[in-house]
């Protein structure tokens, strides 16, 4: 009896630290996310680009404010201040660079920088070559998707062959080439052809050979 006894406690041990093994690895398992969810945009803070236009405000100081374009260099020049970098800057930082420059002619000047007018460093612009109604730079927007690009452009030209577009995108310094269908997604309307973009891609839409 006492064998028996013994027998079924050295059972019900093994049982029971097999359940606690398999209870411990399923809740230390971490859930795969599923494939049909979007990737959502990231986070860009607008950096401002040649051609943009900033409106300067400085409080209490009309005088020394005003709205002016980004040269073609990435400089601005404004009343007391010469030859300021404002290109790659957010508006705030492009503001306390301002602040910082006045400062030798205006007491703890405030200073607010808004931009008026778009176009952003060219490496973040987004090109559309090729078979495009009207190929062009683009300013990049956050969460900018491949249909905003085509709205931009004014769709794709008879002889395009969409389907075979590409984007061509740079990654930590070399280049990818990421096929994507336009035809299914304008002619067909085929909503999961519509990708996200990103700063600084290109879209080349190739002609079509009978």
């Amino acid at each position: 009896m006492n064998t028996l006894i013994t027998k079924s406690s050295s059972w019900l041990t093994t049982v029971t630290a097999a359940l606690f093994v398999i209870i411990l690895s399923a809740c230390s398992t971490t859930p795969e996310m599923p494939t049909s969810v979007s990737p959502q945009a990231a986070v860009h803070d607008y950096l401002i680009g040649p051609g943009d236009t900033v409106n300067i405000i400085v409080w209490r100081n009309p005088e020394v404010s005003m709205s002016i374009p980004v040269r073609p260099d990435g400089k601005i020049t404004t009343p007391l201040v010469e030859d300021l970098v404002a290109i790659g800057k957010t508006s705030t930082e492009l503001a306390r660079d301002i602040e910082k420059a006045l400062a030798k002619f205006i007491q703890q000047p405030v200073v607010t920088v808004i931009v008026t007018g778009f176009s952003g460093p060219y490496e973040e612009q987004i090109r559309v070559i090729g078979q495009a109604a009207k190929p062009q730079a683009l300013p990049y927007r956050k969460g900018m998707s491949l249909m905003d690009v085509l709205i931009a452009v004014g769709g794709i030209t008879e002889f395009a062959s969409g389907n075979k577009a590409d984007i061509i995108r740079t990654v930590d310094g070399k280049q990818q080439k990421l096929n994507v269908r336009l035809n299914d997604l304008i002619k067909d309307g085929d909503i999961s052809a519509n990708v996200l973009v990103r700063p600084g891609d290109i879209l080349v839409i190739p002609q079509s050979f009978f």
